[in-house]
């Protein structure tokens, strides 16, 4: 299959409305051809692209800051000798000066299908930004390595933030292109969008289920997402840097397990088992034990569970990690009422405030009321959450491109 950035190379049609203008990019580490050139060097050897700009999301351009909410400068490029304006530095949303370098702007992002991934509510600002200064965006498209399934509570009126840019579940299941249309369409943006399109991406075939297994390298979009099975259970793992645990930052499995020291994680495991036992299909826990050596936690030998989504082979429609992590925090609050679990708000999660952070994650409320609901049960969160996954499929309809 071919991605976005590799159609617009080797296709030059694809390009001729391209010639004449002044090119930006934003772009991470993933952002990478098919024989894993960097799309900015892929761009600037291109014939007929005149690249002027660059732009970097969360964790920068090159992908140099590991750890969470660390801001990156502005900096020169210096091979192409182009600037590079960061969108997690200063600013997030792209300055007027940094607009007047570039005629159309091609995005090309690697995402995990999730709400809280920053990268989409980037993609909205660009748009943002290029409506008001009459620029042209580009999106190159690439897989949604969680597939199609969708999960999760719809974001609530007066919880946007910069992990929630607009009400879709935690796991939305679309492109950056087709998140793109969606957009354009829901806030009325009267700009000049399009998408350069994958060619072959199957998101319902096996083994992969949305990644080309096989036909493509895993490269870090940010730091802590070192792998597809990473991507898979992010939509709920993502949960846990609202919480007092351990979500693995520091380790090398971050986001995929969590714990901590004063947790017995096989009770939790069991408990998981007894309260939801349908809801951990397409999932092996196992117990583990890690010492992260930076983060919450560090240097403290934790007590964890680690999800795993390999064996016996992938099934990413039974998989439903936003269940799974909501079950853990379910079954630490019934093993240890009095567990303080939340973080308060004193953390400002992405730099909110009045609210939680888990809440801010979420979009709302309804999760971590549930969970401290001591009568709440699994039926009870399928019941406020299946509506919203249900109305969401028929949203997203109309921008489906695959």
């Amino acid at each position: 299959m071919k991605f976005g950035i590799d159609r617009l190379l080797s296709e030059p049609e694809l390009r001729r409305p391209l010639a004449g203008k002044r090119v930006a990019l934003l772009a991470h580490p993933a952002s990478v051809t098919a024989d894993l050139t960097h799309s900015l060097d892929a761009l600037a050897a291109c014939q007929g692209i005149d690249l002027t700009a660059a732009f970097g999301p969360q964790h920068g351009l090159r992908g140099d800051k590991q750890d969470n909410m660390m801001e990156s400068p502005d900096f020169n490029d210096p091979v192409h000798g182009v600037p590079v304006f960061s969108l997690y530095g200063e600013v997030r949303r792209p300055t007027a000066a940094s607009m007047e370098t570039f005629d159309v702007l091609l995005v090309d992002l690697q995402d995990l299908g999730c709400r809280i991934y920053t990268f989409v509510t980037t993609l909205l600002y660009v748009l943002e930004a290029a409506a008001q200064h009459g620029k042209a965006v580009w999106v190159l498209d690439r897989p949604n390595p969680a597939g199609r399934p969708v999960e999760g509570l719809t974001l609530l009126p007066g919880y946007e933030s910069f992990v929630g840019a607009g009400p879709m579940p935690m796991r939305h299941g679309l492109t950056m292109g087709e998140m793109g249309r969606w957009f354009v369409s829901h806030f009325g943006l009267d700009v000049d969008y399009r998408v350069i399109e994958m060619d072959g991406w199957a998101p319902d075939a096996g083994p992969g289920y949305g990644w080309p297994l096989g036909e493509r390298a895993w490269v870090n979009p940010s730091p802590n997402a070192p792998n597809l099975s990473m991507a898979r259970a992010y939509a709920g793992t993502v949960m846990v840097e609202g919480v007092t645990l351990s979500e693995g930052r520091g380790t090398t499995r971050p986001l995929e397990l969590f714990g901590a020291p004063d947790i017995d994680a096989r009770a939790v495991i069991a408990e998981m088992r007894a309260l939801a036992p349908h809801w951990l299909a397409g999932c092996i826990l196992r117990d583990c034990w890690f010492e992260p050596t930076f983060h919450k936690h560090v240097g403290k030998l934790c007590s964890g569970v680690q999800i795993h989504t390999e064996q016996p082979s992938y099934d990413h429609a039974a998989f439903r990690p936003w269940r799974v992590q909501a079950l853990g925090f379910k079954a630490i609050r019934r093993l240890y009422p009095d567990y303080p679990l939340w973080r308060g708000l004193e953390f400002k999660y992405e730099y909110t405030e009045g609210h939680l952070a888990i809440d801010v994650i979420n979009g709302g409320p309804g999760l971590r009321e549930w969970v401290d609901d001591p009568q709440a049960t699994a039926a009870d969160l399928d019941a406020i959450t299946t509506p919203d996954e249900t109305a969401w499929l028929e949203t997203r309809r109309p921008h489906l491109i695959y």
